[in-house]
């Protein structure tokens, strides 16, 4: 199955001329998620070719303006595009509040399809969204206001049988269908068949977490752990520690550290202070931690 990250945005609080503020497309199976709906992220959309229309489910990390002022056009844009299925927000309980009173019929007008919100929990991993293929989790991170992080993991898949085992036994749908579930086979004559000479192991579950806005936790550490990609903000080198703490951010390094300590397969790092025209530092401190390592920049699309 297709599992990939679009970087929309991958800048801070300030506007900068050479990235914009935080937003990502992950899609998997044909199906699109938004994490985070920065200003001018439809816009980012459509250069990007990403069908606005295709989207059901956004999820925004917390309320400080350069990770949702996009949302407000954007759930205009699909109600102006004659939008009728519903959408989902997963989302901190406050926002509900503020959008249900910029699309009363005092301010504006309702929406022409249902938004439904989904409130994100303050209490640990918590899955947020199942669908046929997919698990979204989120969890609590550490900023000034509350805020959380995203898990997309994969559920494992059935076994896949040995073709040649269908006709080589005249298996019935229903025997294959017990194989791929685990079970052996026993033949008429008692004769018993273990599954592991009938099937294939499949493709390993792929996994991807998101973490914006926080400081340096133990609780990241353990919620991402093992995750094939982890997204984490780096907003400051090295050298600005101090500065990252008073600001409830994290380093280059400490975001190396957490996919170090968390045994992941690869870190891509973002939400860089407007002050880095290059990221260049961020990227060399954290490999000096964190070997492979990648530094996101807008328009970058990578699978998980």
């Amino acid at each position: 199955m297709s599992f990939t990250v679009k970087i929309l945005g991958c800048g801070s609080a300030l506007p900068t001329l050479h990235r914009n503020a935080t937003a990502q497309i992950v899609s998997h199976n044909n199906q699109i998620f938004l994490v985070d709906c920065a200003e001018t992220t439809q816009v980012l959309m459509r250069r990007q070719s990403v069908r606005i229309g295709a989207l059901n489910h956004i999820f925004i990390s917390h309320l400080h303006g350069d990770h949702f002022f996009g949302l407000f056009g954007l759930l205009s844009t699909l109600d102006l595009s004659g939008r009728k299925g519903e959408v989902y927000l997963h989302c901190p309980p406050r926002l509900q509040q503020m959008l249900e009173s910029q699309y009363s019929p005092v301010l504006v007008h309702e929406l022409g399809y249902t938004l439904n919100y989904v409130p994100l929990s303050p209490d640990g991993v918590s899955l947020t969204l199942e669908t046929k293929h997919l698990e979204v989790y989120s969890f609590p991170l550490n900023h000034r206001i509350p805020c959380w992080g995203f898990i997309f993991r994969e559920k494992p898949l059935p076994l896949n049988i040995i073709k040649e085992c269908i006709p080589r036994y005249n298996l019935t749908i229903a025997e294959i269908v017990a194989i791929k579930n685990g079970s052996d086979l026993t033949l008429e004559d008692g004769t018993v068949i273990p599954n592991s000479e009938l099937t294939i192991e499949p493709p390993k579950p792929k996994s991807y977490a998101f973490v914006t806005d926080t400081t340096k936790l133990d609780s990241v550490v353990e919620a991402v752990r093992g995750v094939d990609v982890l997204y984490h903000e780096a907003t400051y080198d090295n050298s600005y520690e101090r500065r990252a703490s008073e600001t409830f951010h994290c380093t280059a390094g400490q975001a190396a550290t957490v996919a170090r300590d968390a045994g992941v397969g690869k870190l891509v790092i973002g939400h860089y202070s407007g002050r880095y025209e290059s990221v260049g530092l961020l990227e060399k401190q954290a490999r000096e931690i964190f070997p492979n390592t990648t530094a996101a920049e807008d328009g970058m699309v990578f699978e998980v």
